[in-house]
């Protein structure tokens, strides 16, 4: 059960809150004074404190003080029959979740109470959910002393302050959405959402639904008004995931928003103000998109304000042994680590591959082997099956004789799906295209 402190030196008014909060389903115990309250609080923390502002031996201010510290994650709510701006200004600049005056209805507190403890569970489920994210996320992307992944950091370091737009480049698996996180948890608006927008796997419609929200009728199915990213990511940090999949004629709406930092939701007219940081990812090489006019010029200028390159894991192969200790360690503890022969044959063999499907490749190996070989060691020979291919060239070799640049593509997409076993996902990810890109010309060419 919820269990409520109430902090109040009138006999009467704290018993009135106590009736009023047990018939509402709680566990309530009241004090007369701070320091009983405080002493309850180490032996046994409430998950809500209700503090009258004026008690004796010590003022509801510093109560509140000792209760953030104490109980950092219990809402406090301050009560007074003294109100002044300024009293509320201090009460809330010192953490109170709210501030109510007396007299007040029964009502009115426990609509409070219920309020506050609904943004204590937000609050906790928001921590379970960034430690989940944190967890999953390929983090081993940074991990590593290479010269290669040193100025990566650097230039981490270097633009996480700054607020100017980052292109992240790079292959895919090299952990582009993990250095954009990176520079979002080392910038100023850390505290603010991070949010990401796949531009490869929505279409254009929908995409501009995401990223700028829509009006209730706006179009068949919107039965609501939807926020978009900009609008929930105010304040903090947008990750545009693979931009260089975005329509041309989102392209233009998007330069808008960079230029103007206002949008429309789709179905409006009406103008809206967004302050977000734009982080985009790319593994293509836009100059290259602008050249055969795939992508608008004056867009990659907007994007490319402070560029990232992340090295393929072929260049900075001496990161292996801390990469493999790491993934081992988080797929399976101390004991995945103990489990792994490492000698010279399996560094010489892990070395010999060039990993086109990068860091993620790497991860997929590791929880592969912890899963697959033979219980005891994991030995080359156990990992030896599963990298076959010296390089991304050997991997889609096929004979293209005399072949047109069409049908160079389809033979080495063919070769591809039949090496992933049909997975589109892992065919687009050693192709270096978007899984749309590539879904587009399973279609197109009736590739099966």
């Amino acid at each position: 059960m919820t269990r409520l402190f109430v902090i109040e030196d009138t006999d009467l008014m704290r018993e009135s809150l106590e009736e009023t909060l047990r018939r509402a389903g709680y566990e309530v115990t009241g004090f007369a004074s701070a320091p009983e309250a405080l002493e309850a609080a180490r032996r046994d923390p409430p998950d809500l404190a209700i503090c009258d502002l004026k008690l004796p031996r010590m003022s509801g201010l510093e109560a509140l003080d000792e209760l953030r510290r104490t109980v950092p994650e219990a809402p406090v709510i301050m009560i007074t029959a003294h109100a002044t701006v300024q009293t509320a200004v201090d009460a809330m600049k010192r953490g109170a979740f709210d501030y109510v005056t007396k007299p007040f209805e029964p009502a009115e507190i426990e609509v409070l109470v219920r309020r506050a403890l609904e943004h204590r569970a937000l609050v906790a489920e928001n921590e379970a959910l960034r430690a989940e994210l944190q967890r999953r996320l390929p983090q081993a992307d940074l991990v590593g002393a290479s010269p290669a992944l040193a100025a990566v950091r650097e230039r981490i370091a270097r633009v996480a302050t700054a607020e100017g737009t980052v292109l992240v480049s790079g292959e895919s698996g090299t952990g582009k959405e993990v250095v954009a996180r990176a520079i979002h948890e080392a910038s100023p608006r850390a505290a603010r959402p991070f949010l990401c927008v796949n531009c490869a796997a929505l279409s254009a419609g929908l995409l501009e639904s995401e990223l700028f929200g829509h009006e209730k009728g706006a179009f068949t199915g919107a039965d609501r008004l939807r926020k978009g990213r900009f609008e929930l990511a105010d304040g903090g940090t947008l990750l545009l995931d693979e931009v260089s999949e975005i329509d041309p004629g989102l392209q233009a709406k998007l330069l808008r928003v960079l230029q103007e930092r206002c949008f429309e939701r789709v179905g409006s007219s009406l103008s809206r103000r967004s302050d977000v940081r734009i982080v985009a990812t790319t593994n293509r090489d836009l100059e290259a998109e602008v050249r055969a006019g795939r992508f608008r010029q004056d867009l990659f200028f907007r994007l490319n304000v402070l560029p990232i390159l992340l090295p393929p894991l072929r260049a900075r192969l001496d990161d292996l042994p801390a990469l493999v200790e790491h993934l081992l360690r988080r797929f399976g503890g101390e004991a995945a680590i103990a489990r792994l022969e490492a000698s010279p044959d399996l560094w010489r063999l892990l070395r010999s591959y060039d990993w086109p499907g990068n860091v993620r490749e790497l991860g997929n190996v590791m929880e592969r082997a912890l899963v697959l070989a033979p219980a005891g060691k994991i030995r080359p020979a156990d990992l030896a099956g599963w990298l076959k291919s010296a390089s991304r060239t050997e991997a889609l070799s096929v004979e293209m004789p005399m072949m047109t640049l069409e049908e160079m593509e389809k033979a080495m997409i063919r070769a591809a799906l039949e090496r992933a076993g049909g997975n589109r996902q892992r065919t687009a990810e050693a192709l270096g295209i978007a899984e749309r890109t590539l879904r587009d010309k399973i279609k197109r060419w009736e590739l099966r």
